[in-house]
């Protein structure tokens, strides 16, 4: 009897098996046609519009963006033609861009073999490494500093104090540090009244790029700040209360929420000043160059200015200014190169 009971669950059994394959059969069909619904989708999903829908889906932000489109037009890739007289023996009241016989690469060739060129270019990396060091990091700290205060208002007039030297111009500043720092200045006068010779650091050629980068630092740090307060609002108050909750106190918070959250931006602009590298002003150079001398003051826009514009030859001031393009297009595209294998977003990346 019992063997019989066996076979007869094992009857019972083999049944329902049977039924469970025809039942199988359905689901597969189902999931195949699922799949491929869903690979439909994707492609429908990852196939491009056609021009005209693009044009009748975006038409109004092309209107929003056509008066920059314009604006760079006409004042940038327009006037970037006229780099052509950097291969020419350019003269304006002789023939002009199309009348001007070519030269090929003469002008480049003079001007790498300028002395003053090559001191033009110490200069200017010389002064851009070491603001990259001292000037850099300062609207970051200042905006940490400025995060933290607590009272609103107090906060406003800070910020109020800090941005307005920006819209200074060169000339006052240079002033306002002449009448603190040069021979009859402010700082000199308190030196002598207590029985010390005077200093004036305005005329030392010395610690002119001290000089240079504190002017800097006065002028736009607090300007600076602005893009990094702006991505300090961005992060989670949530993880400052948890990371509070679990004991770390305000300087772990800082190292391990508030700078991760602002690398991204601080890597944006360290990558733009570096392609920047050749850049670091004009107004502020040629207003000192007659104190401390053009050995320490001559940077790459003044050597431009006495070598191309004031002498006349417009196709060797060309061809250093195309130099400092090309330069700065390839330090941003090796600093954008060395952020994506660091695993940051860079300046741009491939979609």
């Amino acid at each position: 009897m019992s063997a019989n009971a066996d076979t007869g669950s094992v009857a019972e059994v083999r049944p329902g098996a049977a039924q469970a394959g025809p039942a199988a059969g359905p689901q597969k069909d189902t999931q195949k046609d699922t799949q491929k619904g869903t690979r439909k989708d994707t492609r429908k999903d990852t196939r491009r519009d056609s021009f005209g829908a693009r044009l009748r889906r975006d038409w109004p932000l092309l209107v929003m963006a056509m008066p920059m489109l314009v604006l760079v037009t006409a004042f940038w890739w327009v006037p970037a033609l006229g780099n052509v007289i950097a291969f020419q023996d350019y003269n304006p009241f002789s023939g002009g861009i199309l009348g001007s016989p070519i030269i090929g690469f003469t002008n480049f060739a003079q001007l790498f073999g300028d002395p003053q060129f090559i001191r033009a270019i110490v200069n200017t990396l010389g002064i851009t490494a070491f603001q990259l060091v001292f000037y850099f990091p300062v609207p970051i700290a200042l905006a940490l500093l400025l995060n933290s205060v607590v009272s609103g208002r107090l906060r406003a007039f800070i910020q109020g104090v800090v941005y307005l030297p920006h819209f200074f111009s060169w000339v006052l500043v240079v002033a306002i540090f002449q009448q603190m720092f040069g021979g009859a200045g402010l700082l000199a006068q308190i030196l002598r009244d207590h029985g010390h010779s005077g200093i004036d650091w305005m005329t030392n050629s010395d610690t002119f790029i001290l000089l240079v980068t504190a002017e800097t630092v006065w002028k736009d740090a607090g300007w600076g700040a602005i893009v990094f307060l702006a991505a300090l609002s961005t992060i989670d108050q949530n993880l400052y209360e948890a990371a509070a909750v679990d004991g770390a106190r305000r300087w772990r918070r800082m190292w391990h929420i508030t700078l991760p959250g602002l690398r991204p931006v601080i890597v944006l602009l360290l990558i733009l000043r570096l392609g920047d590298a050749l850049n670091v002003g004009f107004e502020q150079f040629m207003l000192q160059r007659g104190a401390v001398g053009s050995k320490v003051s001559e940077v790459f826009d003044t050597f431009v200015y006495w070598s191309g514009l004031r002498t006349g030859d417009f196709g060797y001031g060309a061809a250093a200014g195309l130099f400092k393009g090309l330069v700065g297009l390839v330090l941003i595209l090796v600093a954008n190169r060395v952020a994506h294998a660091l695993g940051e977003r860079g300046v741009y990346s491939r979609s």
